[in-house]
């Protein structure tokens, strides 16, 4: 290909990016393509297999050695990007009563969630209560 054919499919790929939700992908390959297309316009090009071997080799590398440092740059700070086994130890406020041993639904950060009281004693409607453990999207909980 040639030099203005790897830009161009580059800014395509990096506008897919944009577009396409998903945790930065598209990014490596278009600037791969970029640097595929520069190293063309240099007089670089060879033949189009090692212009498409270079283009694979850097998306890869790229993406495996950076994505998740960026990931983890762009999250940090990120209420939302914790962990969900950062939920233990936080309160939690019962939205009806529970008998120990029962499942309902308590509120935590302003999102309902169902919990199961492991405590020994009942928990009542619009107390605080505190995560014990999370196994997915339940959380267990006594006083």
């Amino acid at each position: 290909m040639t030099w203005w054919m790897w830009f161009v499919f580059g800014l395509v790929l990096l506008s897919g990016e944009v577009v396409v939700p998903g945790g930065i992908i598209l990014l490596f390959f278009g600037a791969a393509a970029l640097i595929v297309g520069a190293l063309a316009a240099a007089g670089l090009e060879g033949p189009a297999w090692l212009q498409w071997l270079l283009f694979s080799g850097i998306s890869i590398v790229s993406l495996l050695t950076l994505r998740g440092p960026i990931l983890r740059k762009m999250t940090a700070g990120d209420p939302s990007a914790e962990s969900i086994d950062t939920l233990v130890g936080k309160s939690v406020v019962a939205l009806h009563d529970l008998a120990p041993g029962a499942e309902g639904r308590v509120e935590l950060r302003g999102t309902s969630w169902t919990a199961e009281n492991t405590g020994e004693a009942s928990l009542v409607k619009g107390q605080k209560y505190v995560v014990q453990r999370v196994d997915g999207l339940k959380l267990f909980i006594h006083s």
